[in-house]
């Protein structure tokens, strides 16, 4: 029996590929690859058991646990499913909304405003990184966080340098957590973030540095992080972080991710 491969067929057979390597990249940051490899394998045994060797009773087993096994990944992989859904519906450059203020928006207007926010946000860190004061800062883009902001106290003010200080200073009752900003408005703080489960942050990262992963890995928002042990400023977005930037380096960075909002 001859079998009779086309374009089609390959199409299908490079998008599962496609889609079996990034499945094991989203759970290899989670340290949960041995577990996709095991399903694999299983998959491939119960193939070979029910369609190439055709037993029946061990096959109608095989065929339980299959069914039964669906509704188990989805409990088992619930935090990378809905990150998936998540990064799939946050993209932000094919909505239309954006693609509208693109073409009827006032862009220079719109930058001027996101140079001055820009600059106060650079200016607060700056301040707490000579003073040591740890921050953790989410900008929100296309994902509002509402969920995460309802965590924390609802402060609602314009962005200013002086009142992100006063936010993480040490004896300030909401230095713990993270400051939220959304369209261009301090949102709250002290918001609980979830923290990255990806394993291999360094160990010398600390909370703030894992939230700001886990909340980036989870929707498209910037996090900005100040160091309490050392001062460093960190950024991290699309769940990776960089490390050790200037002030000069933050605003840049910042700058050019907000105009592609």
């Amino acid at each position: 029996m001859a079998f009779h491969i086309g374009f089609k067929d390959i199409i299908d057979i490079v998008l599962v590929a496609v889609l079996l390597y990034q499945t094991f990249r989203l759970l290899k940051k989670t340290g949960a690859e041995n577990v996709f490899i095991g399903i694999l394998t299983f998959v491939f045994i119960w193939y070979l058991v029910t369609h190439i060797f055709h037993m029946e009773l061990l096959g109608s087993i095989f065929d339980m646990i299959i069914k039964v096994g669906a509704f188990a990944l989805i409990v088992l992989f619930q935090d990378e499913i809905r990150r998936f859904f998540s990064k799939l519906g946050s993209n932000r450059h094919f909505g239309i909304v954006n693609i509208v203020k693109r073409i009827f928006g006032n862009g220079k207007r719109e930058q001027e405003k996101n140079s001055f926010d820009v600059v106060q946000i650079v200016l607060a860190c700056r301040n707490m990184s000579k003073q040591n004061v740890g921050a953790l800062i989410v900008l929100a883009r296309s994902n509002e966080l509402d969920f995460y902001v309802q965590s924390g106290e609802t402060i609602d003010a314009k962005i200013n340098s002086r009142l992100i200080e006063n936010i993480f200073f040490k004896n300030s009752p909401l230095h713990d957590g993270a400051l939220i900003i959304s369209k261009r408005r301090l949102k709250a703080a002290a918001c609980i973030l979830p923290v990255s489960r990806n394993q291999e942050i360094p160990k010398s990262k600390g909370l703030r540095h894992r939230a700001a992963l886990g909340i980036t890995e989870q929707s498209d928002a910037i996090a900005v992080v100040v160091s309490e042990e050392n001062g460093q400023i960190s950024w991290a977005v699309g769940g990776k972080l960089t490390s050790k930037v200037k002030p000069e380096e933050l605003e840049h960075f910042l700058a050019s991710e907000l105009s592609k909002a």
